[in-house]
């Protein structure tokens, strides 16, 4: 059952995104820093009203048509992804776990919750924007990896 690769990647990934949530909401007030590794990683917590690296200020409605159209692409393609290709159905399933994780806080509150502080890095981030960025950074080597080997068949 390839489709399982991932639905089931989707699945850990928005659950680790929550739980990171609710654990950061839970302890923390809004605004509040803590250090992990003082002046390399903090744990911030923030609410952003717009996408990564703060584009998209306030734009709520623009963001949650963006993510699902991206989820309804997901949930297409996957099914057209050859059975072998398993590790680009862990990739897609890493962006639509990130990309459903913070859906759910646009919907909810307007905002995203960010708390992931790399004080070497000017911007706050959470689970689900790191799970989008792996996810896409492989999904583009794994199609580059097939275009460069004609012997492939096609992930779509």
């Amino acid at each position: 059952m390839p489709f399982l690769y991932t639905w089931v990647t989707l699945i850990i990934v928005l659950v680790l995104d929550r739980l990171s949530k609710w654990a950061v909401q839970s302890n923390m007030m809004l605004g509040e820093s803590q250090a992990v590794i003082p002046g390399f990683f903090h744990l911030t917590y923030i609410l952003n009203p717009g996408a990564a690296f703060g584009m998209l200020q306030g734009q709520k409605w623009a963001l949650v048509t963006v993510s699902v159209i991206v989820l309804a692409a997901l949930f297409y393609f996957q099914r057209k992804v050859p059975q072998r290709q398993k590790l680009m159905r862990v990739s897609m399933g890493l962006i639509g776990g990130g990309a459903l994780g913070n859906l759910w806080d646009r919907l909810l509150t307007g905002k995203v919750i960010d708390f992931l502080d790399f004080r070497v890095w000017p911007y706050i981030f959470n689970i689900a924007d790191s799970m989008i960025v792996i996810g896409g950074i492989l999904l583009i080597i794994l199609l580059m990896r097939m275009k460069e080997d004609t012997n492939d068949e096609s992930p779509f």
